[in-house]
């Protein structure tokens, strides 16, 4: 409606209210104040989460499952409390669940359901006005998932969408869209997303996308076939039954450490800005 919307991630040391923790609080509160809204997710691990690592932060492994429903409550009502985020993501991309062993969906379905109410209860009683997302990675069979977690209670569905793993088929995003909102009766968005505008380097360390074959047919790597790209998947989300929005991945995240840098940004090519950090023609599709 107008309103800018920044996504931003968590995943601190749950135990530790350190400068990590505090620079988010921060960045929050000065983004509210410039009216952005703000999407925190909340990774639940010591480090990145997605649907083949979901580690148990290191303070809590080998604890009790009381005493983990606890800790799980204490630290989202924390930052619920403190931060009020408008949107608030359980957990990154929990296709398999999160917080391995206790939250593997496969062999502890109950532990899962578990955590996830814990987390969901702390957010509705301490920031009530966040709406709560619940993300799975991709778009075929997002509807098994969704139903297999049928009961939780949540406001969202999340997608992430990419060609390279999610399949090369962005035309079907508004049909997908729409038949997740009509069976599970939610608002649904596209909350990562990314696209290359080059397939060149400006630093050693791997890109995640590098080879032609791992693009989507008809989308170069160039600015004007990133725009492209990005543009066809906000019109797919704007023509779709319960599309509310799309979120960038890795958008600011360009090479930091020097062009001979082995541990600097694997996203550079799919970044907003271009290698010498000017904004590349994608970030006009963000105002259409």
């Amino acid at each position: 409606a107008g309103v800018n919307t920044v996504r931003l991630r968590l995943w601190k040391d749950p135990e530790e209210f350190d400068s990590g923790y505090a620079g988010v609080k921060w960045f929050c509160s000065r983004l509210g104040s410039e009216g952005f809204r703000v999407m925190l997710t909340v990774h639940y691990s010591d480090t990145w989460a997605d649907p083949g690592h979901q580690a148990m932060p290191h303070a809590w492994e080998g604890i009790t499952r009381s005493k983990l429903l606890d800790s799980v409550y204490n630290y989202t009502k924390m930052i619920a409390d403190e931060i009020k985020p408008d949107f608030i993501q359980i957990g990154n991309e929990i296709n398999s669940g999160f917080m391995f062993d206790e939250g593997r969906l496969s062999t502890s379905p109950e532990g899962f359901r578990a955590l996830i109410d814990t987390a969901v209860s702390a957010v509705r009683r301490f920031s009530p006005g966040s709406r709560i997302i619940l993300h799975y990675a991709g778009i075929d069979w997002a509807d098994g998932f969704f139903r297999l977690i049928a009961g939780v209670d949540y406001d969202i569905i999340g997608l992430s969408y990419y060609p390279l793993w999610h399949g090369k088929n962005v035309d079907t995003l508004s049909g997908v869209i729409s038949a997740l909102n009509s069976e599970f009766g939610k608002e649904v968005a596209i909350v990562e997303t990314s696209y290359p505008f080059t397939l060149g380097w400006n630093d050693w360390t791997n890109n995640i996308i590098g080879l032609e074959d791992q693009l989507h047919p008809g989308y170069p790597a160039t600015p004007e076939g990133q725009y492209s790209f990005i543009k066809k998947v906000f019109d797919e989300v704007r023509a779709a039954k319960g599309g509310i929005g799309v979120c960038y991945w890795g958008g600011e995240w360009v090479a930091f450490r020097g062009t001979t840098s082995a541990n600097g940004s694997p996203y550079e090519n799919q970044a907003l800005f271009n290698f010498n950090f000017r904004a590349l023609p994608v970030i006009e599709a963000f105002k259409e």
